[in-house]
């Protein structure tokens, strides 16, 4: 809501609407960690999926393999630890990156 601000200069009242700092809560490298993570969890998700058997009487050992017990579940972890890391990732000021240097 935009909140009305009063000034006079000389006698005159005039009003001027403030206009209220509006700035992303993440920027642009973080959307883009954001979207590499939902890949990589993605892939993990498709890795765990598949091995349908043509015979529903059978019984599959593709079901106990490495990538489904081990490969796929890593792989969704990773992503969440990407998404993790681009939820507090904050990119470095020049000031920043000029005490870092000097030190």
């Amino acid at each position: 809501m935009a909140t009305k601000k009063i000034t006079t200069t000389k006698g005159k009242k005039s009003l001027k609407s403030a206009k209220p700092n509006r700035t992303f809560a993440f920027g642009k490298m973080n959307y883009l960690i954001m979207i590499l993570g939902v890949i990589v969890i993605g892939i993990g998700y498709l890795l765990l999926a598949g091995g349908a058997s043509t015979d529903a009487n059978t019984f599959s050992e593709e079901l106990f393999s490495s990538q489904r017990l081990t490969v796929a579940p890593l792989t969704i972890l990773v992503g969440l630890a990407i998404e993790f890391f681009a939820i507090f990732y904050r990119p470095r000021t020049k000031a920043e990156e000029k005490t870092s240097t000097e030190e």
